[in-house]
């Protein structure tokens, strides 16, 4: 096909997109469902485990930041999951199939995850670091795995569905709305979390611990995975614009995943954002390790204390993500919003330190509700750039590529605050000045994701992918 047949095929695309449903705000409000369903995984995994493990079975932080990045540093798979959606229909659609498969195995993974941590920590305390520990540390990690599988294989073709449905007039509508309902999702798991984990106090023996949170990794995934049905089911069917607007949907000879590596690598812009959402995500998130063991060592809050910490901080984010898409990107603009989100998450960083220096709990609840919000923001203007960054024939594989960038660096930066705190104890030997390096490093990498930020072009990132893929369909790209 050369490119003036590419060119010519487009005005057809465009009339046939005439009819298809818009999509409506009951439409992008179910979709947020599913969402919800992942925010609450978070917090089960990143709000529970990581203090079970430090506080209670006194697993090292780094081991415990390790262990827990690796379903992150899955994210390779995420570009391979978005090219399959791409190419490849499961059970007669392109994004469907695989989010509802995934949703089922990281529900039930997650299950698994947690008994393997308890044998863990029993191993530990029985043996010390013999070789039946190093085992189950490394069950423990490869049940991580298959989580990141899991859900590399239903959140990127999930991401890439927004964009089949979505235009450009409302697109940044779908992006509040479905990402405010990931925020609704956490602030639900947190405060679900707290009540069912109430009789856990602060010197609660260990069996008492295992019963509550045995109890809570069934009852929750098993919501997870109703939300992400009834969250999806017939979305694609009736608002998918995917066979309108690709111009390869319907060829024999789809782009492989081979030829979209080469459309990822043609285009200079794509290393330039993929860099930049590496490094923001690195920053933005390098406190999830150590928060709520901050709040327990800090501030003497109990495990059902420290897991209201993502309520606080995420209902800054939720009110964040909600303005974002309708109040603030149209008025500032992607790039101008990005930059302000940065700013305000490094004052958040500064005030999060100064309270644990104070030892006021408000203090720390408003600074880390500032946080929320400056997250809700920064969130809100960088997937709707990310959206501006994707073209449809290759929608799930350049969803994949961001994907990876974010999942990579959300994995890093577990591991880089995890080891961070750890060399904060070695260094400083006081715990507050050890927390704090870890504040300082995320807010410096605020800071240097604005200069990468400032380097970013859409128009020149569009019209380079759409000479790439004209050229890979005339199997001209070398």
């Amino acid at each position: 096909m050369a490119i003036k047949d590419l060119q010519a095929t487009k005005p057809d695309n465009i009339d046939n997109q005439k009819f298809l449903p818009k999509l409506n705000l009951f439409t992008m409000f179910r979709l947020g469902f599913y969402q919800m369903g992942l925010g609450t995984m978070s917090v089960l995994t990143l709000g529970i485990l990581n203090r079970v493990m430090i506080t209670e079975l006194t697993i090292p932080a780094t081991i415990v930041a390790v262990t827990l990045s690796l379903y992150q540093f899955m994210a390779p798979a995420r570009v391979w999951f978005g090219q399959m959606s791409d190419a490849k229909p499961l059970f007669g659609q392109h994004r469907t199939g695989y989010m509802w498969i995934g949703a089922i195995l990281f529900a039930v993974t997650a299950f698994f995850a947690v008994q393997v941590m308890w044998q863990v920590g029993d191993s530990l305390r029985i043996n010390g670091w013999t070789n039946p520990t190093y085992f189950w540390i490394s069950m423990l990690g490869l049940m991580f795995i298959i989580y990141g599988l899991a859900l590399s294989a239903s959140s990127t073709p999930f991401a890439a569905l927004l964009v089949d449905i979505s235009d450009e007039d409302n697109r940044s509508k779908v992006v509040s709305i479905v990402w405010s309902m990931l925020m609704v999702g956490i602030i639900i798991g947190a405060i679900t979390s707290s009540i069912l984990l109430k009789q856990v106090g602060v010197e609660a023996p260990l069996e008492t611990v295992q019963v509550s949170i045995n109890s809570l990794f069934i009852k929750v995934p098993a919501i997870v995975l109703i939300f992400a049905f009834v969250g999806t089911v017939g979305v694609e069917k009736k608002y998918s614009r995917y066979n309108s607007r690709s111009t390869i949907a319907n060829r024999e000879d789809k782009i492989t995943l081979a030829k979209t590596l080469k459309i990822l690598r043609a285009n200079r812009q794509t290393s330039l954002f993929f860099t930049f959402v590496f490094v923001l995500t690195i920053s933005l998130f390098m406190q999830d390790a150590v928060l709520e063991p901050y709040g327990g060592e800090i501030f003497s809050m109990a495990i059902s204390e420290t897991t209201r910490l993502n309520a606080v901080s995420g209902m800054g984010t939720l009110i964040g993500l909600g303005t974002t898409g309708f109040l603030v990107v149209p008025r500032l603009g992607k790039k101008n919003s990005l930059k302000v989100g940065c700013v305000a998450t490094v004052i958040s960083f500064i005030l999060i330190v100064m309270s644990g220096f104070t030892g006021k709990i408000y203090f720390f609840m408003s600074a880390l509700f500032l946080y929320g919000l400056a997250a809700g923001l920064t969130t809100t203007a960088a997937l709707s750039l990310m959206l501006d960054l994707t073209v449809a024939e290759t929608a799930g594989t350049f969803i994949g590529a961001w994907g990876l960038a974010q999942a990579m660096a959300r994995g890093l930066s577990t591991v880089i605050g995890g080891a961070a705190l750890d060399f904060g104890r070695l260094l400083f030997g006081l715990p507050m000045l050890a927390y704090g390096l870890v504040f300082i490093l995320a807010g410096v990498g605020m800071i240097l994701s604005i200069f990468l930020l400032n380097r970013v072009n859409v128009r020149e990132f569009q019209d380079n992918a759409s000479i790439a893929i004209a050229k890979i369909l005339e199997g001209e790209l070398d």
